[in-house]
């Protein structure tokens, strides 16, 4: 059994966080990152590190920064947490984003009426 570095226990905890917070399992999380669950497992409990590419992969997906996954030790609130997702995406991205919220914000006008 390999043993557990305190770092990759850390970040293995980050990425589990941020997968969470993204609704994937172990999974889907996996085939989108083009690792096994295996190894996702592995990671996530801190018994296998992760290569700059592997981690550049995961924030890429996630639409985080690597930061988060490295440095980030305080805790964000949820408006916090969406700016932070919001920043990262492609103006493409954003538009799409944009879209949604008006029109969900229109459906929920709609209601009060």
């Amino acid at each position: 059994m390999k043993n557990k570095k305190e770092i990759n226990i850390l970040i293995g905890n980050k990425i589990r966080i941020a997968r969470e917070r993204a609704g994937l399992t172990q999974q889907q999380f996996g085939d989108l990152v083009s690792l096994g669950v295996k190894n996702v497992s592995d990671i996530e409990r801190g018994v296998s590190g992760i290569t700059v590419a592997t981690l550049k992969r995961i924030c890429e997906k996630l639409s985080i920064s690597s930061d988060e996954i490295l440095f980030h030790d305080r805790e964000l609130n949820n408006v916090e947490y969406i700016s932070e997702k919001l920043e990262r995406l492609s103006p493409e991205q954003f538009t799409v984003v944009s879209n949604c919220l008006n029109h969900i914000f229109e459906l929920i006008a709609n209601l009060d009426k």
